[in-house]
């Protein structure tokens, strides 16, 4: 991370030099995909509620607050997680719930959205998760910050990939940040499910990172302050991280995590890019992160669970927690990983 090349441009190099590997180089100038002309654009950071960049109602700008050690983050209550889940289930035309574990599709139709009707001119985007895009009315605002949380096994890396996917089919920028896994790892299971991160990164369009979080976590500072800049060049329209937690756990200070967590999801926002974190749950709480903090800082909150009834094996649900400036189903549904991704059954109820 030292010397003259920033981590980012180091990573796009080495990307181009394993292109180049293969015989199907970039660009052929050695250097990383122009921005494009809209890049600068991303810079504006969108809605923003009374001076707070970030978190819903339940964060009310004591920012103080929130630092000190002595306040307690996350205690909401909630059952223990319900331990190991699943294998992924295999992918098939029909609904794999039967009636005993909630109605079939084309059941209850009935809405479970909150009664709140949000108008804001902020862009919309969908995520392209099948029937989660559905539970969200008018599709989450552009350049939120977005956490999905769950358990080992839920989904949560395949989501995030999912969501840069859904982008570059779209024709937007991506970039893949991963803390806990190769790039090599990250661009064979994109490209095992058919979605090309290896044509998307020749083109330009896509950058897979794969970062030591020991590393990261030693030169914060740096990548916070080059973060918007790089973002901006590159053209960026989405971002993921994979996985926010990783970085939690380089601090034993508790004070020293909530600040340093604070400051990077703020110059995610400052980045104007929508950005999509992945976090492990609490072990006591299935409602909440592992440390509690990343679901106060960001604007939209996901939690994959697992749930198991007395008379049914274990299954896979999503719930949303909150999105700001957004109307959504505050249901939990259902959801299986596929060959194609996740796709939720948004008409099927777990009770």
């Amino acid at each position: 991370m030292s010397g003259d090349e920033d981590w980012f441009e180091r990573a796009l190099r080495e990307a181009d030099e394993r292109d180049g590997a293969d015989g199907e180089g970039g660009d052929g100038n050695g250097e990383g995909p122009p921005g494009r002309s809209g890049a600068a654009e991303a810079g504006e950071t969108g809605a923003e509620s009374d001076g707070v960049p970030f978190g819903d109602d339940s964060f009310d700008g004591d920012t103080d607050a929130f630092l000190r050690d002595d306040v307690s983050l996350g205690e909401s209550g909630g059952e223990d997680p319900l331990g190991d889940g699943p294998a992924f289930a295999e992918g098939g035309d029909e609904s794999p719930f039967d009636d005993d574990f909630g109605t079939a599709l084309g059941g209850s139709s009935e809405t479970d959205f909150a009664e709140e009707d949000f108008e804001s001119d902020v862009p919309r985007i969908d995520l392209g998760i099948e029937g989660l895009d559905d539970m969200i009315l008018g599709g989450v605002p552009e350049r939120h910050l977005i956490v999905c949380v769950g358990g080992a096994g839920s989904g949560k890396t395949t989501f995030g990939l999912q969501f840069l996917h859904h982008g570059l089919q779209n024709g937007e920028h991506g970039v893949f940040i991963t803390l806990e896994q190769s790039y090599e790892s990250i661009i064979d299971t994109a490209n095992g499910r058919g979605w090309e991160f290896d044509r998307y990164e020749r083109e330009g369009a896509l950058a897979v990172v794969d970062l030591d979080p020991v590393e990261m976590a030693n030169s914060l500072d740096n990548i916070r302050g080059e973060l918007p800049g790089l973002v901006e060049d590159f053209g960026a329209d989405r971002l993921v991280l994979d996985s926010v937690s990783l970085l939690e756990m380089m601090y034993d200070d508790v004070a020293r995590r909530r600040t340093e967590v604070f400051d990077f999801t703020r110059s995610l926002k400052e980045a104007g890019v929508t950005t999509f974190l992945t976090s492990e749950a609490s072990e006591d709480n299935e409602y909440a992160s592992r440390h509690g903090i990343i679901e106060y800082l960001t604007d939209a909150v996901f939690f994959l669970q697992y749930i198991r009834g007395e008379s049914q094996e274990t299954r896979l649900a999503v719930e949303i927690q909150k999105i700001r400036n957004a109307n959504h189903s505050r249901g939990r549904k259902p959801y299986e990983i596929t060959a194609e991704g996740i796709s939720v059954y948004q008409q099927a109820n777990i009770f």
